[in-house]
């Protein structure tokens, strides 16, 4: 086990072999285990709205070397690692890593503005803006994060389950089929989307409301933009792509359950949310009209608004969409299969995967599509998908025959045939090559998701989490619980 050596005087010189040595040498379990310590700290305070406790608690993580050195690990592992902020730096070694952490400070921080960038939405002509801080901005997120996940886990709605530790959306969609399911069940479901939630929410609401070091929130909040080379203010929003924004956006949106649960009190009114998308059922028309008003008061003290376009009240026989699944009720059975703009991105996603690969070997071809193969099945194995299933293996096999075509133009059907497909068993036509093979959507298995306990703290009952964790991953081994950078292991005794 590697042990944590001592750290050099902040005062004295530090040569990159030392920081290096320092970094390499980290014993992260330590580490993990001295956060996760304070974090449990802070979520038996905020349970007991000790708020002067939860203040100190929060200064003591954000300025231990423990917590630090997690928020630079954490920056320097997910997925943005590679993708610089305005001044293109990115903290690729282990000095630099190391650096970092020691000259990570609140005092007199100024957070420097993001880079805008516009990515294409799944399925859409439109772009949605994703504005990258700095690397050292992104570790004063992470490590302000650490803080303020587990109040916001304390304080959140029961039946939210997006960017949440330990949950999913197979998690939103399986409580939808709780509600939905029995003859007795609701009829009618208000469909609500969010116009714009990430950017428009207020900051004076934020400033008043979100419990940690104003100074801070403030830099993470108008920090601005630059985009073509131009600087903008941000007055309103906390952007997409800074790591404390899901957090905040989900504290501005919790409380809604509470306000619909005290004024339909026993009518089958339930919510279900999964970030800025959301649900209503309700036993009447009238009532999800109600509902619909009580959450557009709520929002407009946040600075949001209902999409109008997007907000919608819908009879469960006519079915709805949530979450690329499709819910409704046939001859009053509710059955959750994929939903058709779902299985048109995927398709999508294959035809122009195996459209750019011309010059790819099948190896390289396999490679690139078993992810995504295994992907969507893992998303949708829990539904009646089967059919589906079945019917997108007859469409990649369509794909692969005219790939296989297109590479060899002058060879008959049968010696394209023999190079790429083999029997396996007794299966034939299996696209295989010598040392991989295509993965099939049907050998998916079809399997009930189960929920975990509503009222169960990730920080408080980790050793639930964790067992759940290990159930589910036994069955599922491809089951993705939200485990984000925030969900540590268990302190030890």
């Amino acid at each position: 086990m590697k042990v944590c050596h001592s750290i050099t005087p902040i005062g004295e010189k530090h040569t990159d072999k030392d920081l290096a040595h320092q970094w390499n040498f980290i014993d992260w379990d330590k580490v993990k285990s001295d956060v996760n310590r304070l974090q449990t700290r802070i979520a038996k305070a905020t349970q007991e709205r000790k708020w002067n406790l939860v203040k100190r608690l929060c200064y003591l993580l954000t300025h231990s070397h423990s917590a630090k050195l997690l928020a630079v690990r954490i920056v320097t592992q997910n997925k943005g690692k590679r993708t610089p902020g305005i001044d293109g730096k990115l903290w690729n070694t282990a000095s630099e890593k190391m650096g970092a952490t020691l000259n990570l400070s609140d005092q007199q921080y100024r957070a420097q503005p993001l880079r805008r960038i516009y990515i294409p939405k799944p399925g859409k002509d439109t772009k949605r803006p994703i504005s990258i801080p700095i690397m050292y901005d992104r570790a004063m997120q992470a490590l302000y994060g650490l803080a303020l996940q587990p109040i916001a886990e304390t304080t959140a709605d029961p039946r939210s389950f997006g960017f949440r530790l330990f949950r999913s959306a197979q998690d939103a969609s399986e409580y939808a089929f709780l509600c939905l399911s029995k003859k007795s069940s609701a009829q009618w479901i208000l469909e609500g989307d969010i116009k714009g939630c990430f950017d428009s929410i207020a900051h004076d609401w934020l400033m008043e409301n979100i419990p940690m070091d104003r100074s801070i929130l403030t830099q993470f909040l108008k920090a601005g933009f630059v985009f073509d080379e131009q600087l903008f203010p941000t007055d309103r929003g906390t952007p997409q792509g800074g790591i404390i924004s899901p957090i905040l956006a989900n504290m501005a949106l919790d409380g809604i359950e509470i306000v619909l649960n005290e004024k339909f009190t026993m009518m089958k009114v339930h919510f279900i949310r999964y970030a800025d998308d959301f649900l209503v059922t309700s036993p009447t028309k009238e009532i999800a009209e109600e509902a619909c008003e009580i959450i557009r008061e709520f929002l407009s003290g946040r600075g949001l608004e209902l999409s109008i376009e997007k907000t919608v009240i819908t009879h469960i026989d006519d079915g709805f969409d949530f979450l690329g699944y499709n819910f409704r009720k046939y001859s009053r059975t509710l059955l959750i299969k994929p939903s058709k703009k779902s299985i048109e991105s995927i398709t999508n996603k294959i035809r122009t995967t195996i459209r750019i690969a011309k010059a790819w070997s099948q190896d390289v071809l396999i490679k690139t599509l078993n992810p995504i193969i295994r992907g969507w099945t893992n998303y949708h194995n829990h539904n009646v998908a089967a059919d589906t299933f079945r019917k997108l293996d007859a469409y990649i096999w369509t794909a692969t025959w005219q790939w296989g075509k297109r590479r060899h133009p002058n060879k008959g059907h049968k010696w394209i045939a023999r190079k790429y497909w083999h029997s396996v068993g007794n299966r034939n036509w299996v696209f295989q090559s010598k040392e991989n093979k295509l993965l099939q959507f049907s050998d998916a298995k079809i399997q009930r998701h189960s929920i975990p306990k509503l009222n169960m703290n990730p920080f408080l009952d980790r050793n639930y989490f964790l067992r759940r964790k290990d159930r589910m991953q036994k069955h599922t081994p491809w089951i993705q619980t939200k485990l984000s950078f925030f969900a540590l292991p268990p302190v030890n005794g």
